[in-house]
């Protein structure tokens, strides 16, 4: 049976321990240790996180008890120190990356011991997986506190099976390219095969960050890697709607003894005919907009004097991170905020609001959901927010009035909701008296929509949604590894390689030899790999040659001290080892200055990029452009040159970030096939990773072996996944 690896910062077990010692475990009542136990229970899985203890504070008997209790829950715990968690969690989780997250980007602080902290607890956390890990496991990583695992799994076991899920929003580039540490965390996502969301909003701003950051294109929902293809997408998490619904019904029927809140709720009820009751809910956090609520209702009560002493809001603040400044400030302000609104309107027999700060437990929470005839839930900005979709799941008679943030993930699924900008105070006020009037036969319309919207996608079809997306993708890459009807065998090729008499090796240079970078002049040879290039072409009968589209003088800069044969420019210049550079195609140039007009054109109206000129070509380079712009200023000339050339022997080539126009004569086809026909080689292999390289691979179709360096679709024989593999792979092919 396949196993599943769950792995989040926290376990979804508490460890209480009683005055004489004894340790027990309570299941934790969070929305992801609900929504992971459907499918922890459909594998055998382990999950990992921090215990809740310090290890510093910790015996080692105590911390062999706390790990035998919790195999039995099938958990394993991460053991760190009060100051780890100190800078990981409370400092670079909670200090830069939620504040960033959210949009809060004055909060944020960038203090390079939270970001060291981080990465050493990510790497502890990869250090207690590796024992634990088989081939087969699924790894499902969870949320901001573990950004950099997925890459330091891959980096240990390149052929794990890795999906992630954000819980909190993933903001714009302009706003994610604040962050220092930006690439390392993308990198350290890209590590996944399958990354997830809350909305499509977070998944394109992160697709956005993919491309403009590290330069990945995308393809729908697709990134393609060096040595992969991964999938982005969005799933909005569900909640256990049966559990919330059952429990709201024996509320409603009174099968449930009610607590001393719901009695003093019923109290305000029996008042007067016609109260209602505002319910506010949240972690008591910035980005959840509670004091713009709390102006919102007072501005309600200054413009509707006649609802005094009808309407009261119970306002409940769950302690958070109560140990961070700009959280302390908050409660302040809310604390004052609240009292002089009860101090301005209130009375003897009424208090417009009810605030308390604590948490309470599900079967309260249950009956003031059940009580509120309006749920106004406003955050500045969310991944989710699943207090509005238990409210829902709550309306047993279908009445009742959801009023949400616009910024909320969860009004994807809500849209019948009164929908608010939670920054606009007058809009909230008057949502407010919009959802005290509304009629009944409207609440009950709209509330039987979301409530069968979120009945049908709950939390269990969330988890499932996701795995059944992730098989897919791990599906489309098997089946792009095995496209080509034969699988590489090396031990094949070189038993051929020895066998032969006469071997000819043409190899492309930038994305084989070199890994492709965004600054040309960064992708340089290493010695290692000119070594074993020089000591290949020393065997008796072997002829190297380097293939590249850079021109004649970059090659003899680089291999000067060298006797490999070269080609520039696409196969215009030939040199061959240890003689001079022939011209291998001859043509006029005469319509270069009207396409170097074009080309200055687009590169005065895109930043970043250049014209590069050689002897048979033009190209246009946009590698080092703003992403987007590069992508759509390349589509319009692409479009305006192939109009103009429509009739001409010239063509428009399309390379990795490049336009090149040259004539269609020129191409390493035709040099490769003068190489050929040179001697009578018995053995060619031709190596490449881009379009140019296409003409090499049909001229040797039915006389050699061609390699593509990548997982696009190719006419080569076999394929490597990244260019950082070239290397061992001659080593062992053409080893004597």
């Amino acid at each position: 049976m396949q196993r599943l690896l769950i792995v989040s910062n926290r376990l979804p077990v508490k460890i209480n321990e009683d005055e004489q010692g004894n340790l027990t475990t309570k299941a934790s009542e969070g929305g992801l240790a609900t929504g992971m136990k459907s499918v922890y229970k459909n594998y055998e899985s382990l999950w990992f996180g921090w215990s809740g203890m310090y290890s510093n504070e910790i015996t080692k008997e105590k911390q062999n008890k706390v790990e035998e209790l919790l195999k039995k829950e099938r958990c394993v715990p991460i053991s760190l120190s009060e100051d780890q968690i100190n800078n990981y969690y409370y400092g670079f989780s909670n200090k830069t990356l939620w504040p960033l997250f959210h949009y809060f980007t004055q909060f944020a602080e960038y203090d390079e011991t939270y970001w060291q902290t981080y990465k050493q607890v990510n790497q502890i956390f990869a250090e207690v997986l590796k024992p634990h890990l088989r081939q087969g496991d699924k790894i499902w990583i969870h949320d901001y506190h573990l950004f950099l695992l997925p890459q330091l799994i891959r980096d240990y076991m390149p052929q794990a099976d890795i999906g992630f899920f954000l819980h909190i929003p993933f903001p714009s580039f302009e706003v994610f390219r604040q962050l220092p540490w930006r690439e390392e965390i993308l990198n350290g996502i890209l590590g996944a095969d399958l990354v997830g969301f809350h909305t499509f909003d977070y998944e394109r701003h992160f697709m956005s960050s993919i491309r403009r950051q590290l330069g990945y294109e995308n393809t729908y929902n697709r990134i393609r890697l060096k040595n992969r293809v991964m999938k982005v997408d969005a799933f909005p998490m569900g909640i256990d709607f049966d559990k919330f619904h059952s429990a709201a019904t024996k509320v409603f029927e009174g099968k449930q003894q009610k607590s001393q809140i719901a009695e003093n709720v019923h109290e305000f009820f029996t008042q007067k005919n016609g109260n209602k009751l505002i319910l506010s809910m949240d972690r008591l956090d910035y980005s959840k907009g509670i004091y713009n609520r709390l102006l919102a209702f007072e501005k309600y009560l200054e413009l509707h004097p006649e609802y005094h002493e009808k309407v009261s809001m119970f306002m409940l603040s769950v302690p958070s991170r109560t140990s961070v400044e700009h959280y302390q400030i908050l409660k302040s302000e809310i604390d004052e905020t609240v009292g002089r609104i009860n101090s301005r309107f209130g009375s003897v027999s009424w208090m417009p609001i009810w605030y308390l700060f604590r948490s309470m437990p599900f079967e309260q929470l249950i009956e003031l959901y059940s009580y509120a005839d309006i749920a106004l839930i406003t955050p500045i900005r969310d991944g989710m927010n699943l207090i509005a979709k238990e409210y829902m799941a709550c309306r047993i008679n279908h009445k009742g009035v959801l009023i949400l943030s616009e910024m909320a993930g969860a009004v994807k699924e809500l849209g019948e909701s009164i929908v608010v900008n939670p920054n606009d105070i007058p809009s909230i006020a008057n949502a407010i008296d919009e959802a005290i009037h509304m009629p009944e036969d409207l609440q009950v319309k709209s509330n039987k929509i979301m409530m069968e919207r979120l009945k049908r996608y709950n939390v269990e079809h969330w988890a499932q949604d996701f795995m059944d997306s992730w098989f897919e993708i791990k599906q489309l890459q098997e089946d792009q590894k095995t496209y080509k009807i034969h699988p590489l065998n090396i031990e094949s090729i070189n038993r051929q390689y020895i066998k032969s008499n006469k071997r000819l090796l043409i190899l492309d240079y930038d994305g084989t030899l070199v890994p492709f970078k965004k600054e040309p002049q960064n992708a340089i040879i290493t010695q290692e790999t000119k070594k074993l290039l020089e000591n290949i072409n020393d065997q008796e009968n072997t002829d190297v040659f380097i293939f590249s589209e850079r021109d004649r003088g970059f090659l003899n800069e680089v291999f000067s001290d060298t006797n490999l044969g070269l080609i520039a420019e696409h196969g215009v210049c030939l040199r061959y080892p240890g003689g001079k550079w022939e011209q291998m195609f001859h043509f006029d140039d005469e319509w270069k200055p009207e396409i170097r007009d074009i080309f200055q054109l687009y590169t005065d109206r895109t930043p970043g990029s250049f014209i590069e000129e050689k002897s048979s070509s033009l190209a246009w380079h946009y590698r080092k452009a703003d992403p987007d712009l590069g992508n759509k200023r390349a589509w319009e000339l692409n479009d305006s040159l192939r109009d103009l050339l429509s009739n001409q022997n010239i063509e428009v080539n399309e390379g990795k970030k490049v336009l090149e126009v040259k004539q269609s004569v020129v191409n390493k086809g035709l040099t490769a096939e003068m190489l050929m026909q040179q001697k009578d080689y018995d053995f060619i292999l031709a190596m490449g990773d881009d379009w140019s390289d296409e003409n090499t691979f049909q001229t040797i179709e039915d006389h050699g072996i061609s390699v593509k360096i990548g997982l696009e679709q190719t006419q080569a024989h076999y394929f490597i996944e990244a260019s950082e593999k070239v290397v061992p792979f001659l080593n062992k092919a053409t080893k004597i």
